[in-house]
């Protein structure tokens, strides 16, 4: 196998056997991340991708997931992504799932018809950051896409039945804009209705925009404990049934899991206990590890 530069994933794609199908992301300009900043964002000629997936077989005799990376894989051509993955599914007749990252931008360049074309190849999940449902904040981070413009790119994907994992960012609206971030990614969230949402805390990197504006004063972090109180309202204005809930990264201060709204009220109360002291917050030499 060949991997240029850091090669990231979804936590839920621990296990997975990891293709480089593109070299780092298409936007690459949020003010937060510093995941791909040392790539320029190219998409692999396909008899290199075909190639590693010959040498995957060679090396591994069981194989259940398979992601495409680096960060925006969906950007590859219909037709060409749609014949990668149907060669996985040839050479990999065990893999039970596929999955990839996808941006509104990527989308953007699909119809639902080309994402049903995917999905009927052996395309399974797709991930999607909305970070934050408040168009404020997203012009903030540099996200390159508007609420109403993510959602719309989101439902694509679930009505090309295509399962849609979301990820919101606590903390990204700072102490000026923490309830305006919780409010207004719930009612997106609403209007998505992800299977999955991935709750992250903001951990501020260096060499970004984001953590200049830390170090000058113009951003300021929330504390644990703020963030729990924004995680609580957030939870409280989500009205999602069915979708499957996690707040357990390494980032986040409280290990939240559960399926809205079932749970919802479980981990409203632990939020609540966390918030009176009766529950402790991850130490932030902890986080990230």
């Amino acid at each position: 196998m060949r991997y240029e530069g850091k090669v990231f994933r979804p936590p839920s794609e621990a296990r997975s056997l990891i293709i480089q199908a593109t070299i780092g992301c298409s936007h690459n300009e949020c003010t937060f991340c510093s995941m791909y900043k040392a790539d320029k964002f190219r998409i692999r000629k396909t008899e290199e991708i075909i190639k590693d997936i010959n040498a995957a077989r060679e090396d591994y005799r069981d194989i259940n997931r398979i992601f495409l990376a680096d960060g925006d894989a969906l950007m590859i051509k219909t037709e060409e992504l749609s014949n990668i993955i149907r060669y996985i599914k040839t050479v990999f007749p065990e893999c039970e799932r596929i999955g990839i990252y996808a941006s509104p931008k990527s989308i953007m360049t699909k119809s639902i018809e080309e994402l049903k074309e995917l999905k009927k190849a052996g395309l399974s999940i797709a991930y999607l950051g909305l970070e934050s449902g408040s168009d404020e904040i997203l012009l903030d981070i540099n996200k390159g896409a508007t609420r109403d413009q993510i959602i719309k790119e989101a439902n694509k994907l679930k009505d090309a039945d295509i399962l849609l994992s979301v990820t919101l960012i606590s903390g990204l609206g700072g102490k000026e804009k923490w309830r305006q971030h919780a409010i207004e990614s719930a009612k997106a969230i609403n209007q998505i209705n992800p299977d999955y949402l991935g709750l992250l805390t903001l951990m501020v990197e260096p060499d970004t925009i984001l953590f200049n504006k830390v170090e000058n004063g113009e951003f300021q972090l929330l504390s644990p404990k703020e963030v729990a109180n924004e995680t609580l309202i957030l939870l409280e204005n989500l009205n999602t049934d069915g979708c499957i809930f996690r707040s357990n990264h390494p980032s986040n201060y409280i290990s939240l899991k559960g399926t809205l709204n079932r749970d919802k009220d479980m981990m409203i109360n632990q939020l609540k206990q966390a918030i009176d002291g009766e529950l402790d917050f991850k130490d932030e030499f902890l986080r990230g590890l």
